[in-house]
């Protein structure tokens, strides 16, 4: 079964970085696109970003480009999400999620209902 396991969350000040990592176990990356979701306070999940390790496609919610990057370290079996200049608004619970690898899945984002196993939440705080 695969499992999924996002830590590196944490209280930054604006403008600051972190780098959250999702560890995947019981399948590999070329099989999986992985997208990271976050939901804060009162508001509904939301999909950041996604990466296809296989095609080497990345995709960017408009509100994160050029702030957030994906990478992955198939070696690894793990997915990183770096997070620079940080806005208060990036406050929530970030989760991972891995989707059966279709072509072109992320090419417009992952889709919630794509996802077949999440990890756990890890909470970013962001303070103005």
């Amino acid at each position: 079964e695969v499992q999924l396991q996002a830590f590196g969350g944490g209280l930054v000040q604006a403008g600051g970085s972190l780098r959250l990592s999702c560890a995947v176990s019981g399948g590999t990356l070329d099989d999986y696109a992985i997208g990271w979701f976050r939901q804060a306070p009162g508001k509904e999940r939301e999909g950041v970003s996604c990466i296809t390790s296989s095609e080497g496609l990345t995709y960017y919610e408009d509100s994160v480009k050029g702030r957030f990057a994906m990478s992955s370290d198939n070696a690894k079996n793990t997915v990183y999400l770096q997070m620079n200049s940080l806005k208060p608004e990036d406050t929530a619970v970030y989760y991972c999620v891995a989707a059966t690898f279709r072509p072109f899945i992320c090419l417009y984002g992952l889709e919630e209902r794509y996802g077949d196993y999440w990890g756990q939440g890890t909470g970013v705080t962001v303070s103005s």
